[in-house]
């Protein structure tokens, strides 16, 4: 059973508030199952809030948002009850960031594919606005990410892209064993599998995976450069 089908089934009982939903869900100890599906509402509901961040949702913010998530057509509606919600929904989107920090704790490789995930629905429409720019700091602040990891976090989406050693988090006199430690540290925190295990579907695992593609091609790059 697919993470949208299970969306289907639960959307009754989200009522009006997606905020209640995911605290009842928290209160209750969930299941990797149900960690799972929190998680995927959670975060449908703060891409809702971040696709109103600038002030309008745009076509291409929500095609970017259904890239995210990879949903078929035939499960849209209710995902789209979700969004819908959220958007219309008197909670800010710190309540929803609380409660998404609240499921996965310290594990902050997991709360990295959120923000990736919003990253990539803020810069879709090749504008980048300050208010979402905005939203996405305090998201990281709630997430407990220090200004140091939304910088390397951000570098991998609209800013220093071009800067290898900012994407790996290392300074750029760091010794060689200390990159390469690093290096296998991201390695082992973005792998698919222990993604999975700690509730993020299997529909959303290619967040993850295109950041270990990020950090691969960052720390080759590194190690060509100091090869010369």
């Amino acid at each position: 059973m697919s993470i949208w089908t299970r969306i289907a089934e639960v959307i009754a009982s989200i009522g009006e508030s997606v905020g209640a939903f995911l605290q009842s869900v928290i209160a209750r100890n969930p299941t990797p199952p149900e960690k799972s599906l929190a998680f995927t509402i959670g975060m449908i509901a703060l891409g809702a809030k971040m696709a109103k961040a600038d002030g309008v949702v745009s076509e291409s913010e929500i095609a970017a948002f259904k890239q995210v998530f990879h949903i078929p057509e035939g499960e849209l509606a209710a995902v789209a009850r979700v969004f819908n919600l959220a958007k219309q929904d008197t909670a800010g989107f710190e309540t929803y960031a609380r409660q998404i920090a609240r499921l996965f704790g310290a594990q902050h490789e997991i709360l990295e594919d959120v923000l990736d995930g919003l990253f990539h629905i803020a810069k879709a429409d090749n504008a980048f606005h300050p208010d979402e720019h905005g939203f996405l700091r305090q998201v990281a602040g709630i997430f407990d990410f220090t200004d140091a990891d939304f910088a390397r976090i951000r570098a991998r989406h609209v800013a220093a892209k071009d800067d290898p050693y900012l994407i790996l988090g290392v300074r750029r006199d760091a010794p060689e064993e200390e990159i390469r430690r690093r290096y296998r540290q991201l390695v082992r925190e973005n792998h698919p599998d222990r993604h999975i295990a700690a509730g993020v579907p299997e529909e959303m695992i290619a967040i993850a995976t295109g950041r270990l593609q990020t950090v691969n091609e960052a720390y080759d790059r590194i190690m060509k450069e100091k090869a010369v």
